[in-house]
């Protein structure tokens, strides 16, 4: 309890306002929202309520920005640019992870740990891997050489999701800045604390006035809106959920902005008869419930070979059962709050359309009795449920998991592939050949081979079918970040 005590007095909820063209300003029009803590369900501070004034605001920052100091910085000066970014990101490490606690109601360790380091590695990275960056170049026999330049896109509109604040804006954040662009980000309107302070930081890192701008707001007919609408924005990046990507995709229609999207999942955890079930539930602990289920690659749905489905059952409902949920700030908890009240609320529900539809709860389900409030869900796994069953199908986004018998390999991989997403799965075997041939089987961006979230930011990501367009990482990144040029000279 210490502990806890001695992380809450090191750092106090921050008022959030405007980044543009290297100063933080309020709204035109004053309007503010209430910051929510989801443990607590008390304010934690104002928001600034940005709209079409104020992304019109930062976008003419931004296209202005593309044309002063940030277009004659070097490769090497970008470089350094993104390394003191992640050197500023980790000197405030413990204050970005108690703001990450207190906006989403997450674990401190986890944002500790995972969350806040990982954003500072992804401008160590990308730091790294823009200088040793190649082009194209091909000769063709003495008539002509071709080789290839990269240029910025131009101003790049950043859409960020509620789950992993910072994680995710700076992993759009980084390759963007390394390809010479400018941006305005938008971040989630639940989760707006961490974007705000790295806009300082950028700045502390020398990067110069309006290449990095924030506008805090909502979505729809509003900051979001006016960002993808924007005729002056180039490309729009945007993490969340399918339908909002959707109504993004039609609003940068009429300019053709480039798209890159990362959208819902309702990954497949496939575990096979042969694998080592210890392993397999240490990991599947992680992959149901961290980050209370609120990571798309989340493997909600749990699929296990009938010869090993009760022992898998039994051992991980016990196990299940010993991590805590509560306090973000207490170091033993495990799960902390859904997001919101209306998140708690949505999650709720598919808990109890699960037991409508004929499902079992074998725990979870609830508010654990202790906690009188905060957007609490004990750890929930349910069984008994059809293929075709909603709380299968449909992504609920929390820490809710349902696990289904197979007999064949044949019939788990048409299950697994029967969905409109096609994000992430993970597969258990120690059978090198099924790996591979199941692997090649599922249809899904990302898959892992007796692991998960395993990553290597040099490799592609992204998704399939209703789960994304494009893929992000290393130089698929820069594929969308910069325009591919083909220079010809005739020899």
């Amino acid at each position: 309890m210490q502990v806890k005590e001695i992380r809450k007095k090191k750092v106090q909820p921050i008022d959030c306002r405007h980044f543009i063209d290297g100063e933080y300003i309020d709204s035109l029009n004053l309007k503010t929202f209430e910051n929510i803590n989801p443990a607590t369900e008390e304010v934690l501070g104002k928001v600034a309520e940005g709209g079409k004034a104020e992304i019109d605001l930062a976008v003419k920052a931004a296209k202005k920005a593309l044309k002063g100091p940030w277009k004659k910085f070097t490769t090497k000066q970008r470089s350094d640019v993104l390394r003191r970014i992640g050197d500023g990101i980790m000197k405030r490490k413990e204050e970005l992870a108690a703001l990450e606690a207190l906006d989403t109601g997450k674990p401190f360790e986890l944002a500790l740990e995972m969350d806040i380091t990982r954003s500072a590695y992804n401008f160590y990275f990308f730091a790294d891997f823009l200088t040793s960056m190649g082009g194209e170049s091909y000769q063709q026999d003495e008539v002509a050489l071709h080789y290839s330049i990269r240029r910025p896109v131009g101003v790049v509109g950043m859409i960020n999701p509620w789950n992993l604040p910072l994680l995710l804006l700076t992993w759009k954040l980084a390759p963007c800045l390394a390809a010479g662009n400018t941006a305005v980000m938008k971040p989630a309107e639940w989760s707006p604390m961490t974007a705000t302070v790295l806009a300082e930081i950028c700045k502390e890192a020398g990067v110069p006035d309006g290449v990095v701008n924030l506008v805090h707001g909502f979505g729809a007919d509003s900051a979001g809106s006016a960002l993808t609408e924007h005729p002056d924005v180039d490309a729009i990046t945007f993490t969340g959920e399918t339908k909002t990507g959707s109504a993004i995709m039609k609003a940068a229609a009429p300019t053709l902005k480039k798209l890159s999207y990362e959208l819902g999942g309702k990954n497949p955890n496939i575990i096979f008869a042969d694998s080592d079930l210890d392993e397999v539930i240490e990991t599947t602990l992680k992959s149901s419930f961290m980050n209370q289920g609120e990571v798309c690659l989340c493997g909600s749905r749990i699929y296990v070979e009938s010869t090993v489905y009760e022992s898998f059952i039994e051992k991980f409902v016990a196990k299940t059962k010993e991590l805590q949920t509560g306090d973000p700030f207490h170091p033993a908890t495990k799960v902390g709050a859904v997001i919101s009240k209306e998140h708690y609320e949505r999650v709720l529900s598919y808990i109890d359309i699960a037991v409508e539809e004929g499902g079992t709860i074998l725990t979870g389900g609830a508010r654990p009795e202790e906690l009188e409030k905060g957007y609490f869900i004990s750890p929930t796994i349910v069984v008994g449920l059809d293929r075709t069953a909603r709380c299968v199908r449909e992504e609920i986004f929390g820490p809710v998991v349902t696990v289904l018998p197979f007999e064949t390999e044949e019939e788990v991989v048409e299950q697994a592939n029967d969905t409109h997403y096609g994000l992430g799965a993970t597969i258990w075997t120690n059978d090198l050949r099924r790996a591979h041939r199941v692997a090649r089987e599922i249809e899904a961006g990302i898959i892992w081979i007796n692991t998960w979230y395993l990553r290597d930011l040099r490799t592609p990501f992204g998704g399939m079918k209703q789960s994304g367009i494009g893929r992000e990482g290393g130089m698929h990144s820069f594929d969308f970040y910069s325009e591919l040029s083909n220079v010809t000279v005739k020899l």
